[in-house]
């Protein structure tokens, strides 16, 4: 008996199911959050669910779970690219990268990163890599670190009709000058200050702040003065919402973990055993089995191979 062909390289033709009609209430779509979406939400006391992303299958998954914010944060200078700070990631691997997560969702408010010296010369270069960021990669809002000092952009790109994530606290970017990841309002000064910070990027026009850092005490007070959300990381359960970093949630990341980062999943591990499993399968003639392979139509002709 000749056996059917297969169509493609993932097996035969899949027979085909009769489609059964569904009513539009079946299958409830969720609406699309934005900017104005997340802000709303410091009234509602409805937590901002927000995760890293830098990719179309990790995007996907993290709107799968219901996260409302994926950041396509320089932090993947990090956990992707293997750099030591974020210093190094660049302007055209944020755009590609932010590309690819809008390719995989639609739902979340998909935000980009500015990576450092894309805000820092002018507000004109401000605005032209932002729009570069918007217009080639998608991105539906930025991200810029610093307080008082950087509310004129925040002002300028939101008067761009740029929506504005700040960002204050422990600012990675800052590295250099505050020589190393130091956390950030530990004294009355330094609590003041993050204060004046949030209500200047208020006052600009920022749809919400992530606060980076920030001794839990702090950070709550902050959020109940501002008016606009906070969405905290290494700030404890007062914030309006909280992000992490993707790689570090799931247990792909390499080295020390900070003390706010909790592991709900150890896929380093999983994929070792997985990798371990395959290669020995390879060595030992277990894999690819006659289920994974494909055959030739017919019978190959006597001596085929020595033909010139």
């Amino acid at each position: 008996m000749t056996q059917p062909k297969e169509s493609s390289i993932y097996g035969g033709a899949k027979p085909k199911l009769p489609k059964t009609p569904q009513l539009a209430s079946e299958k409830p779509v969720p609406s699309k959050v934005t900017a104005p979406g997340i802000l709303a939400r410091k009234a509602t006391g409805q937590k901002i669910l927000a995760l890293t992303a830098y990719d179309s299958p990790t995007a996907r998954l993290v709107d799968e779970a219901g996260f409302d914010l994926i950041l396509v944060g320089d932090s993947m200078a990090n956990v992707v690219l293997g750099h030591a700070t974020t210093l190094k990631i660049s302007l055209d691997q944020i755009i590609s990268a932010t590309r690819a997560v809008k390719r995989a969702v639609d739902r979340p408010l998909v935000v980009a990163d500015m990576p450092f010296g894309t805000y820092h010369i002018s507000q004109e270069e401000t605005l032209r890599n932002a729009f570069r960021l918007v217009r080639e990669g998608g991105a539906q809002a930025v991200k810029i670190e610093g307080g008082q000092k950087r509310a004129h952009l925040v002002r300028a790109l939101v008067d761009a009709d740029i929506p504005v994530l700040g960002h204050i606290g422990l600012l990675p970017q800052s590295y250099n000058l505050r020589g190393g990841y130091r956390i950030q309002g530990r004294n009355l000064d330094g609590a003041e200050q993050l204060l004046e910070d949030g209500l200047a990027l208020q006052d600009a026009g920022a749809f919400a702040v992530v606060l980076e850092g920030v001794p839990s005490q702090v950070a709550t007070a902050i959020t109940q003065r501002i008016d606009i959300p906070t969405i905290g990381i290494g700030a404890g359960d007062g914030c309006d919402g909280q992000i992490l970093v993707f790689h570090d949630v799931v247990g792909l990341s390499v080295g020390p973990q900070p003390k706010f980062v909790r592991r709900y999943a150890n896929l380093a591990e999983e994929i070792r055993k997985a990798l371990d499993a395959l290669a020995k399968d390879i060595q030992h003639g277990e894999f690819p089995s006659p289920e994974e392979s494909y055959n030739y139509d017919g019978n190959l002709p006597e001596g085929w191979e020595d033909k010139e």
